[in-house]
């Protein structure tokens, strides 16, 4: 799909790690699944990241993002909470639910500052909770197409994810970026997967990531927030 340069701008804005939301401070449980030994090469960091892919992504985090931008084409504030709520039950820890808190509230702060995106009072209830309605919000204010704004979004978690692995599994940086190529390749497919599902089919879970993530809010050294 073609963007025009000022949308692919705006895009690249919007995922890049210097967006002031604090996403390298989070693992999402991958650093207690190294500490246990769960995650210790290469290979085994595959296993997790495409599980999470398969389980988490694409029956939650883009199909929740397709719904939010759809509820933001439409004007319907009160679809865009609701699918907030959602996203918030969806996160199976106190750790995981803090993170989509604080980042949401982040980019929130960041999209208040500007006067020409700054959203109506029905709207940042939804953005302060989760920092996938600010990008569904920027994404419909800033003219750029669905399926662009979530393969980036998919593939900004992705590098995050790489780059905590780089400092936990770890491996070097010509294995980090060869991590990026095997699976930001599988990206395009979870999307895809996504956009096909309908309201009652969304939900998923990655019972491992849960145990680690709730492990991780009492470990005893941590390099990140959750």
């Amino acid at each position: 799909m073609m963007l025009s340069q000022i949308a692919l701008l705006r895009l690249m804005q919007l995922t890049s790690p210097s967006l002031p939301i604090g996403g390298f401070t989070y693992s999402q449980g991958l650093e207690w699944a190294v500490e246990i030994g769960w995650v210790d090469s290469g290979e085994t960091f595959v296993r997790w990241q495409r599980q999470i892919i398969d389980d988490q992504l694409s029956y939650v985090d883009l199909p929740v993002l397709i719904r939010l931008f759809r509820a933001c084409e439409a004007d319907d504030a009160a679809a865009f909470q609701h699918w907030c709520h959602f996203l918030l039950a969806t996160r199976e820890t106190g750790e995981l639910r803090q993170e989509e808190r604080q980042r949401g509230q982040a980019l929130a702060r960041l999209i208040t500052d500007w006067p020409d995106m700054a959203p109506g009072p029905a709207w940042l209830p939804a953005l302060r909770q989760s920092q996938l309605a600010g990008m569904a919000w920027l994404g419909r204010q800033w003219s750029i197409p669905l399926e662009p704004l979530a393969l980036g979004y998919a593939y900004s978690w992705l590098e995050s994810s790489v780059m905590a692995g780089l400092k936990l599994v770890p491996f070097g940086q010509q294995k980090a970026q060869n991590l990026l190529r095997e699976l930001s390749a599988l990206l395009p497919g979870a999307y895809h997967q996504a956009a096909a599902l309908q309201d009652d089919e969304l939900g998923g879970g990655y019972p491992v990531q849960a145990i680690a993530s709730s492990r991780h809010e009492t470990q005893y050294s941590r390099l990140f927030r959750s």
